[in-house]
């Protein structure tokens, strides 16, 4: 085994050869070849080469339900599924990020007070954060045990509330509540988290914890924004059908909600077809409780003056979910992945120091690796990507900012969407002889 080629762990999409550039094609063409269709005239829907309207087109949208029904085995669930106006079309989860701190927070004023994000994190949202005026603003919170840690949560929301005592903010929606219309849905928290597969550690938090969090949520009046993008990407369910996905925040949140008129809800879904299908396509969709958060995010400035931002992308999307060519990928990725992640995970077990701590990949494109005490990860990293071609992220790009908690010492974040069985092979092998280079010159284990 050489290090000749280049292998990057870093990559987050999948494998140009997965990529579905013929479903792409059949569905555009199903889509563009008539020169008309049943709706494109019609108020909730609109020609697919026209502005959409605000919220994203509604057959689209019904068609993102019966797949997240299916799935999530909702079908019959009255009070939980998921329905088409308690969804919000958007260009993918980043941009969908942004959007729903735009649209529901306040920190310039300290009406928000606080941002808590889950540590470590997915390392490019901290600058989405920033962006929306929550620098100074942000608190990791450590993953622990099922979930997060929830007790210095408290503790945080509890400081943050006691020294806001005596601030008065009853004007401070004023500067974004819109001139012309209803005022704005902002809260006092939010709180970010990666909730099913997450990227980078690879845990799926259990249901004691998600039902705990929503009940923390509604006292605090905090936002909960899950990034789930990974849920349906499970690799220990059975192939030959949807995997059943632990149930969504949001789910949770609606099958309890109290229904008031002024209850919008304590959750949000920020999620894309970047992982199910191509990231290109950058479209993806937010979905919260009941219709009010949602039309609050698509009646935003931008929305507003163009509707919603991937018309076109969406109905391509739309289609293939209507033709099942979306839950075949689906199929075929989830069988890719999980042969990728058992490669990891043996190699790891043949090639890494004895006492590494892996556990084998569930799910999601991503999971976590720490090295045995004396092994410095980020030193390890640089000199296997300088001298092998291989790079590997250590835990330094992971933190959330301005909370350092020093995950560089000695772990990683390792991907398996984009490369091969024998790319990730070859990639720890190289890993482990530097590592055993290392051992030697320092008198460690290996």
């Amino acid at each position: 085994m050489t290090g000749h080629q280049h292998i990057s762990f870093l990559r987050g999409w999948i494998t140009h050869s997965l990529l579905p550039r013929d479903e792409i094609l059949k569905a555009s063409t199903e889509l563009l070849a008539p020169s008309l269709r049943e709706y494109d005239d019609d108020v909730d829907n609109h020609h697919p080469l026209v502005y959409g309207v605000d919220s994203g087109s509604l057959w689209v949208r019904e068609s993102i339900c019966n797949l997240s029904n299916q799935a999530f085995r909702l079908e019959n669930d009255e009070r939980a599924k998921s329905k088409p106006e308690y969804i919000n079309l958007t260009s993918g989860a980043s941009y969908g990020m942004l959007n729903l701190l735009l649209q529901t927070t306040l920190p310039h004023t300290g009406y928000t007070r606080q941002a808590f994000v889950v540590s470590p994190t997915y390392f490019l949202i901290n600058n989405a954060f920033i962006d929306a005026g929550f620098r100074g603003k942000i608190t990791a919170i450590r993953e622990k045990g099922d979930g997060l840690d929830l007790e210095t949560l408290q503790e945080r929301l509890d400081y943050f509330v006691k020294a806001d005592e005596g601030h008065n903010h009853s004007e401070d929606p004023y500067l974004v509540n819109p001139a012309i219309g209803e005022p704005k849905k902002l809260y006092r928290f939010v709180i970010y988290l990666i909730p099913t597969h997450s990227n980078p550690s690879g845990k799926t938090y259990s249901l004691n914890f998600r039902l705990k969090l929503i009940a923390l949520a509604r006292k605090y009046d905090m936002l909960i924004i899950t990034d789930d993008v990974y849920d349906l990407l499970n690799y220990e369910q059975p192939m030959g059908q949807l995997p059943c996905p632990i149930p969504r925040f949001t789910t949770l949140d609606r099958a309890s909600c109290q229904g008031t008129a002024q209850d919008f809800g304590n959750t949000i879904v920020n999620t894309t077809f970047s992982k199910l299908i191509a990231p290109g396509l950058r479209f993806g969709y937010q979905e919260s409780v009941n219709d009010k958060l949602v039309t609050q995010l698509s009646k935003g400035g931008a929305n507003a003056s163009g509707g919603t931002p991937s018309q076109l992308n969406s109905m391509i999307v739309g289609t293939m979910l209507r033709n099942g060519d979306c839950a075949k990928l689906v199929k075929q990725i989830r069988e890719t992945l999980r042969e990728r992640c058992q490669t990891l995970y043996d190699s790891i077990k043949k090639f890494m120091p004895l006492d590494t701590q892996y556990d084998l990949q569930t799910g999601g494109y991503f999971s976590w690796c720490t090295l045995p005490d004396g092994y410095d990860s980020k030193e390890i990293c640089e000199r296997l990507a300088c001298e092998s071609n291989v790079l590997i992220p250590d835990g330094s790009r992971f933190e959330v900012v301005d909370n350092c908690m020093e995950w560089e010492k000695r772990s990683v974040r390792l991907s398996v969407s984009y490369l091969s069985s024998t790319e990730i092979e070859t990639g720890v092998y190289l890993w482990g002889q530097m590592c055993k280079r290392y051992a030697e010159e320092h008198q460690l284990k290996f």
